[in-house]
């Protein structure tokens, strides 16, 4: 197998260049990168991370705490993180906490208190004051992907603004019969995303001189089957019937729309139907939704950690992703 000194031959540069070209560090023209990991490529040199680890003092690892592995939006954003640790030959530890609010103990007191990773990055979780005294004892740089979160910067998009935005491209179609499907996720998630959306939604229909009915404010638990209960108990209700609903994500709103078809509604002639994420599934539902992009979002954080690692400036605002209108079949005038 070829070693570093050979792949420094070949491209013309230094074996610190080289080193910090295949580890992803700055200070490395793009160009001179791409070579270092051509010629690595060809010549079967694999940088060695124990080595790498000894000589800097780091594990050369990112702990990824994630809520769990079963959504959409947590597995898109897993990869964007995965994408830029490989490139920068780094490691990811991922902490899955599956639900359970007693796996939170074991993260933080058995795996990061042990300084088993070089920085952390959780995905749409907040955490306990306990939990923050605790990241900040070990001055590890920490981030969170999805929604704001006290005293730590985050990467995600202006969730009342996008919720407003949706509310607002129902409200234009004519729409002053609208309901909302939101409510809360599994215990520890943060609750600043749906709470977000919810004021967004209620902003929208005061700003419209439009009322906020109670009773079709229901909770669909960020899930498609649980979207799809919500939406049918609503239906099920007597008296008038929402002619627009606004869901606070995709698998909701596409819950909806089988709701819908339950009842023998169609979508969007009976009922229109938007949502927020631009799912995988979204195109084939013909979903009017505002999109964003989690593969980004957990990309953009990892390189904000990976930059700290390398020493450059730590950056301490959060940074605000896009989220736009995708227009689809989903959604049309009032009838």
């Amino acid at each position: 197998m070829a070693g570093i000194d050979e792949v420094a031959r070949a491209t013309g540069v230094s074996t610190a260049t080289v080193s910090r070209a295949l580890r992803g560090l700055p200070n490395v023209s793009d160009k001179t990168r791409a070579a270092v990991r051509r010629a690595a490529d060809e010549l079967g040199y694999v940088a060695s991370s124990s080595a790498s680890g000894l000589a800097s003092g780091r594990t050369l690892a990112m702990g990824v705490v994630v809520p769990s592995v079963s959504r959409w939006f947590y597995t898109s954003v897993l990869e964007g993180v995965d994408a830029e640790l490989r490139a920068a030959s780094y490691d990811m530890i991922l902490f899955n906490l599956g639900g359970h609010r007693g796996d939170r103990e074991r993260v933080f007191h058995r795996s990061i208190l042990r300084k088993r990773t070089d920085a952390l990055l959780a995905l749409c979780l907040d955490f306990t004051a306990d939990e923050r005294h605790q990241l900040a004892s070990l001055g590890h740089p920490t981030i969170v992907v999805g929604g704001p979160v006290k005293g730590l910067r985050s990467v995600g998009i202006d969730e009342k603004a996008t919720a407003r935005i949706a509310t607002e491209h129902l409200i234009g179609l004519g729409h002053t019969d609208i309901a909302h499907i939101g409510g809360e996720d599994e215990e520890g998630l943060n609750k600043q995303v749906p709470v977000g959306r919810l004021h967004g939604f209620q902003q929208a229909m005061r700003d419209a001189g439009l009322p906020v009915r109670p009773e079709w404010v229901v909770p669909g638990g960020f899930s498609l089957p649980l979207g799809r209960a919500a939406m049918n108990a609503l239906l099920d209700r007597p008296g008038p019937r929402p002619t627009a609903v606004f869901a606070a994500s995709d698998e909701m709103a596409m819950g909806a729309m089988l709701a819908a078809a339950d009842h023998g509604l169609s979508v969007p002639d009976d009922l229109s139907v938007i949502g927020i994420d631009n799912h995988d599934f979204a195109e084939s539902f013909q979903l009017t939704t505002m999109s964003q992009d989690p593969f980004d979002q957990g990309s953009v954080a990892t390189r904000i950690l990976l930059d700290e690692l390398a020493g450059g400036e730590p950056r301490s605002r959060s940074v605000r992703s896009s989220a736009k209108l995708t227009l689809r079949g989903s959604t049309a005038p009032r009838p």
